[in-house]
């Protein structure tokens, strides 16, 4: 049995989901289909790759990953088949193969398609449910499409390092509010080398001096930092919702400044 997840930014209030479930179940009924996420912002193939990259890695080997976000290419595009990490990853050519970051694909494949398959407007459902119910049963990545390395190979926007300070950017904000950055653990622990520091948000308006193991070391409503279950930096509140207060979002500027001596 094979496990094949589902992320998209289709909105569950929507047909397409149950539809994509119901064309899976239909092909390959001993497949299991897990949901990861399916309120993904309409065509936000960053925010997509940021889900699947957090979560993939305690999925099972073999595990086929549907991203269909921003999945319907242009006249000309491809639609690709990836296998990274053992586990195998279906989208389309817009830059979410380097997104997910990690290694690089052991075997990338441009999907062939059929007249009929790119008459339909649902292309994505109908090639890769065929792909996803292929691999569930055994056949090799490789006989089901054609060998690429000509594709988008955008990669994870990363912090920058300059004398003693790290400046990176909010990447994510959860359903908390909660204001994720790309920062990491390993690059401030690195820089900081154990030196006292101050975390500015948005420029010098609000500070933050300590970083807390878990949030509930804060009072009700105080502004924190905590690095996250993925090792990454996190601007909170306790009890509230920090994106919308201090008005954060994906391009909004978090900058580590470490004291000299």
């Amino acid at each position: 049995m094979h496990i094949i997840t589902l992320t998209s930014d289709w909105n569950e209030s929507d047909y397409y989901v149950a539809s994509l479930k119901g064309k899976l179940l239909s092909t390959c009924p001993d497949a299991r289909i897990v949901d990861i996420n399916h309120n993904v912002k309409q065509f936000n193939t960053a925010q997509a790759a940021f889900v699947v990259r957090n979560s993939y890695p305690d999925f099972p080997e073999n595990t086929i990953h549907i991203i269909a976000v921003n999945s319907e290419p242009e006249e000309g595009e491809q639609l690709l088949a990836a296998r990274i990490n053992n586990q195998y990853f279906l989208c389309a050519d817009n830059g979410m193969l380097g997104l997910l970051g990690g290694p690089d694909p052991e075997l990338v494949i441009k999907i062939n398609k059929t007249t009929e398959q790119q008459s339909t407007s649902f292309i994505s459902m109908s090639i890769f449910t065929e792909i996803a119910c292929a691999l569930s049963t055994g056949t090799p990545l490789k006989k089901l499409g054609t060998p690429t390395t000509d594709y988008n190979k955008q990669v994870p926007l990363r912090a920058t390092i300059e004398d003693h300070t790290i400046t990176g950017s909010v990447i994510f904000i959860d359903s908390y509010d909660n204001a994720i950055t790309n920062i990491s653990r390993d690059l401030f622990n690195r820089v900081g080398n154990g030196k006292p520091f101050m975390i500015y948000v948005q420029s010098k308006h609000y500070v933050v001096d300590r970083i807390n193991i878990r949030y509930n070391e804060s009072p009700p409503g105080e502004l924190l930092a905590i690095f996250n279950a993925v090792g990454l930096l996190e601007i909170a509140i306790r009890n509230g919702n920090a994106a919308g207060l201090l008005k954060l979002n994906t391009s909004s500027t978090i900058r580590v400044e470490f004291k000299e001596g």
